[in-house]
């Protein structure tokens, strides 16, 4: 025990543990790995909190690091160095037999392509009651709740029909209600709509929010396609590895006015839009300005923009 936690506890304030009531946590999260023998980071020291109840996007581009973040999350892949927790999973830790059952009860998954979230044999309702079923919930129990998981998402009429005589929508739909099944924590989306219009679309992200409004269940959505934005709580943006900037919606609401924050982590490194930087054509270094009530970022006196006379600002 070091000299401030036997201060703290003599003190008797408790150890403050970063984000212990949320219920995504990553705090310094690193994934390093090789490939045709270079060493790539693909996180560079990521921080991430979602609280329960949440809808959230993670919004990035490719190489960004959103898809080794979405495998770290969903246990298909274990961090280098770091913290990960999900529902009160350490992510670095766990092992085979705690694996199985946190991707089988904690989180559920909605993949881009439908053959990943449904068998083409069974019928909606089955393809629903199949992962209660690994779970050891009774027949007459799932069949009821896949019912209900059905008629909430607006699909109860595909409850006899075999992936192959639903549209696309109607299958993303069916796929959120397979997520739900076991009452999952945190359910998971990789790009559920990538292959859909912009009406079809729609639907889906209106079954995620009454997923998210009527089971309180975390929604984490991940997608390369910003326009997401417009229908979720709060926005993520990941850059290089690491958390960059956060769209908030005012109040919590989907398609409100939104405020961009970029984010500072807990080493007090903080990431700057990139159209921020190059309309102000900075580079390689910023001057920063202490004031009462914030910092100013200006750009370098040597470098090809100028920093603005302080008595105009």
């Amino acid at each position: 025990m070091s000299t401030l936690q036997e201060l703290e506890l003599a003190a008797g304030r408790p150890k403050e543990v970063y984000g212990e009531d949320a219920k995504i946590v990553c705090d310094n999260l690193v994934r390093i790995y090789k490939t045709d023998g270079i060493e790539v980071q693909a996180l560079q020291g990521l921080d991430l909190l979602v609280r329960g109840g949440e809808l959230v996007a993670i919004v990035g581009a490719s190489g960004s690091g959103k898809s080794t973040l979405l495998n770290i999350l969903s246990g298909l892949d274990t961090p280098t160095a770091g913290v990960a927790r999900v529902g009160g999973y350490d992510l670095l830790t766990m092992k085979g037999r705690d694996r199985l059952r946190y991707r089988r009860e904690t989180v559920g998954f909605i993949w881009q392509q439908t053959a990943r979230n449904l068998l083409p044999y069974l019928n909606a309702a089955d393809n629903v009651a199949l992962p209660m079923g690994f779970a050891g919930k009774k027949r007459r129990f799932a069949r009821r709740r896949a019912d209900e998981l059905l008629e909430m998402l607006g699909v109860a009429y595909c409850a006899n029909r075999r992936p192959g005589q639903m549209s696309g929508g109607e299958q993303q739909r069916v796929s959120i209600a397979v997520a739900l099944a076991n009452d999952p924590e945190v359910v998971f989306a990789d790009e559920p709509t990538g292959e859909l219009d912009s009406g079809t679309s729609q639907q889906v992200f209106d079954a995620l929010r009454t997923a998210n409004a009527e089971l309180g269940v975390s929604i984490v959505v991940v997608t390369h396609d910003h326009e997401v934005t417009e229908q979720v709580q709060r926005t993520v943006e990941i850059r290089d590895g690491r958390t960059s900037t956060e769209v908030l919606r005012r109040g919590g609401e989907a398609g409100g006015p939104a405020e961009q924050f970029a984010v500072l982590d807990r080493a007090g490194r903080v990431q700057l839009p990139r159209e921020y930087i190059d309309d102000l054509r900075m580079r390689d270094r910023v001057r920063l300005t202490k004031d009462p009530d914030h910092i100013g970022v200006w750009p370098d006196l040597g470098s090809a923009g100028h920093a603005p006379d302080r008595e105009g600002e």
